[in-house]
């Protein structure tokens, strides 16, 4: 279906005397003001590269047609067009250019669906988004109580067992009632989706055969990934994969699971200069993109192109394409990839008041949507955790790294006569990194706290690789982070030895705990809470296979990380219930304190201290209830302790006159916690094992 020069259409006029407009973007049943008439549409598409245009589709009889944009108001060019229906595929090309030899013409970037014909070409799709939402509602959980699951729409169901084969890899089947139990099961109250925008594979991919799976490389950011629909729905149209996304949203959040959206807009499919265009470089390739004072493009993604922020229609089209995905859709939120890409000035400087993120953050229609910053890019001063503006969460990667290298790395070199770092900067992690928010304005609860996320180790693989084994990526083990902060505990690998495997699952605990313990937002990386392993590949972007897909025929060592992860959920869920639901929003909501081994306050020289590596954390309430207990060694040796002592807690809670008594709950040392529900009153001696966790309730 491939438009060629040899075969042109007849060429038809449009709908004369009708008025058009240029606006909306794209393809519209009928433009605002604008009085309706039978089997016409409008259109309008931002092409200020272009001196005319025309736009070509498949009427209602097969036919191949195109037709002129005849009205042009600011480099929009509209029209009114007959016989463009629901279903038709359609494409622009500048009016009396040679066409292309391979036949791709040019989409539409506010298109809702995108298709590729059988000669391989794309096309846009006119799709109407009608759907039966029924009683749906979205959950709004609170920031305080949320806890997100990052995953693969693919690789969360490929391999389970219990979902119908037809459904597995599939929004439908992330949408099926077992997928569904288990993430209530694991407390899971958002989830957030890997890019399911329309992407492509990058050329390079393409010459090794292999695809990009993470999807980060977007062709149509109002359009879904068909890909990830059912054979049924692909067959039937991408009306059907439509329906099917929302289906599976409006089944989550019947489950009170919210649905995030990874979003890709610092650069597109386009890749660098030369590589083909598809839309905005023929559209308008100066005004979509950024370019450096010699006219080359100024790419601070590292992915050959960077869409240009400070021009009014990129902000525009993404501005759009949120609110599509929120009123078409029903989402619930969004993680900005690279987000600093998106908030740079014209002087390449990073503004926390870029007209981007005034406008997102003040847009009515998307207010009270989660909106989640990846807070760096590749290019100078990339790195901006903490310094986005409310409503904003980070990513925060200080929180990654140095509770790796507390529970991770430093246990290697202990183990090895090194030394590991103190225990202050664990504690400024359990306590929400308030430092680091501060300055933005911001508290605890806009860190959104992880270890791992689909790009690095997964939290089985930091526990068992010292290096990353990324050899089938075709780039010779060149790509992907190497300094990881990991120990593999003297082994390489997979093993057998069931007593190195409870010293990885030990260790894996520890972060755990650390995590779910900690204010601020956890998030989960998908099959961490089954000790997933992608036998060290680190950059698994290109992996589409058992390697990174979720294995769910689980082994003994693998059911003892999910027990545990459920059991620290749980723990979570009760200590966090007797807070008001805006902590910890500012300092001065704070209900914690910090004992050392002896029971008492931390002295400021135990803070700087390397060897201090143990420290008590007891958890409040309003009014001087006292929750409970975590105490974390991260010392090589069992250390015995005195509990919080009793006239100190006395001065925090001077209602209780009984004194309070502690109670075993959990504890990533197996021995610890054979004595569960042991209990034990302030003051009292208590042995804390070595490298672990330990959790008590008041």
């Amino acid at each position: 279906m491939a438009p060629t020069a040899g075969d042109l259409p007849a060429r038809l006029q449009g709908v004369k005397g009708y008025l058009s407009r240029p606006f909306p973007f794209g393809v519209s049943a009928q433009a605002p003001g604008a009085p309706g008439l039978p089997d016409t549409v409008n259109v309008a598409v931002y092409a200020p590269g272009l001196q005319e245009m025309d736009i070509w589709f498949v009427d209602p009889f097969g036919r191949l047609l195109s037709v002129p944009l005849f009205d042009e108001t600011y480099n929009i060019f509209h029209a009114t067009i007959e016989q463009l229906r629901p279903g038709a595929r359609y494409a622009f090309w500048e009016r009396g250019a040679e066409l292309p030899q391979d036949g791709q013409l040019l989409l539409d970037p506010w298109g809702r669906a995108i298709e590729q014909d059988d000669a391989g070409v794309y096309w846009s799709v006119y799709v109407e988004s009608d759907f039966d939402w029924g009683d749906d509602v979205r959950p709004h959980v609170p920031w305080r109580d949320t806890v997100i699951y990052e995953t693969h729409v693919k690789g969360q169901t490929m391999l389970h067992p219990d979902i119908p084969e037809e459904l597995r890899g599939t929004y439908a089947g992330l949408a099926h009632p077992v997928m569904v139990k288990h993430l209530q099961d694991i407390g899971v109250t958002a989830v957030e989706l890997l890019p399911i925008h329309f992407h492509l594979d990058e050329p390079h991919l393409q010459e090794l055969g292999l695809p990009n799976y993470w999807g980060y490389n977007t062709l149509g950011f109002f359009a879904p990934h068909t890909g990830y629909a059912t054979a049924a729905a692909q067959a039937a149209g991408p009306k059907a994969v439509q329906d099917e996304i929302k289906g599976m949203v409006k089944a989550l959040h019947s489950a009170g699971i919210e649905v995030l959206m990874d979003v890709v807009f610092n650069h597109t499919a386009e890749g660098g200069r030369g590589q083909q265009a598809y839309s905005w470089r023929g559209l308008g390739d100066t005004q979509y993109y950024r370019h450096d004072a010699d006219g080359r493009y100024f790419d601070t993604t590292g992915c050959g192109n960077t869409l240009d922020f400070n021009q009014p229609t990129v902000v525009r089209m993404a501005l759009d394409s949120l609110r599509h995905w929120v009123e078409d859709y029903h989402i619930d939120g969004f993680r900005f990839d690279l987000a600093v890409a998106l908030s740079r000035d014209t002087h390449n400087h990073f503004n926390p008041q870029h007209p981007f993120l005034v406008a997102l953050t003040s847009d009515s229609v998307l207010t009270g949507t989660k909106l989640i910053a990846e807070p760096w890019d590749v290019s100078m001063g990339g790195w901006q955790t903490g310094r986005f503006p409310q409503p904003f969460h980070d990513w925060n990667d200080h929180f990654r790294d140095i509770v790796r290298e507390f529970w991770v790395s430093d246990h290697g070199s202990l183990l090895a006569g090194g030394q590991g770092s103190s225990v202050a900067r664990l504690a400024s992690c359990l306590a929400g990194s308030r430092d680091l928010f501060a300055p933005s304005g911001r508290g605890a609860l806009s860190s959104i706290n992880f270890i791992t996320a689909h790009d690095g180790f997964t939290l089985r693989d930091l526990v068992s690789y010292d290096r990353k084994h990324n050899e089938d990526n075709g780039e010779d083990n060149r790509d992907g982070h190497s300094h990881n902060r990991s120990y593999n505990h003297g082994l390489e690998g997979a093993t057998a030895d069931e007593e190195l495997m409870a010293r990885r699952r030990q260790t894996a605990s520890n972060v755990m705990a650390t995590l779910l313990l900690s204010l601020g937002v956890p998030m989960l990386t998908a099959g961490d809470e089954l000790g997933k392993t992608q036998e060290g590949n680190n950059n698994a972007y290109c992996q589409d296979n058992y390697r990174t897909w979720l294995d769910w025929t689980l082994s003994e060592d693998q059911r003892a990380m999910l027990k545990n992860t459920k059991a620290l959920m749980r723990l979570r869920k009760e200590f966090m219930a007797g807070q008001p639901h805006t902590f910890p929003t500012q300092d001065a909501s704070s209900y914690m304190h910090w004992f050392n081994a002896d029971g008492v306050p931390m002295r400021r020289e135990e803070w700087t201290r390397p060897e201090t590596r143990l420290v008590q954390m007891l958890l409040g309430s309003p009014e001087g209830k006292i929750d409970g207990l975590a105490v974390f060694n991260g010392g090589t040796e069992p250390v015995r302790i005195r509990m919080p002592d009793p006239d100190i807690l006395r001065a925090l809670r001077p209602q209780d006159r009984q004194g309070t008594t502690f109670k075993l709950q959990f504890s990533t040392a197996e021995g610890s916690l054979r004595r569960r529900g042991a209990a034990l009153k302030a003051g009292e001696p208590e042995l804390i094992e070595a490298h672990s966790v330990t959790v008590y309730r008041a």
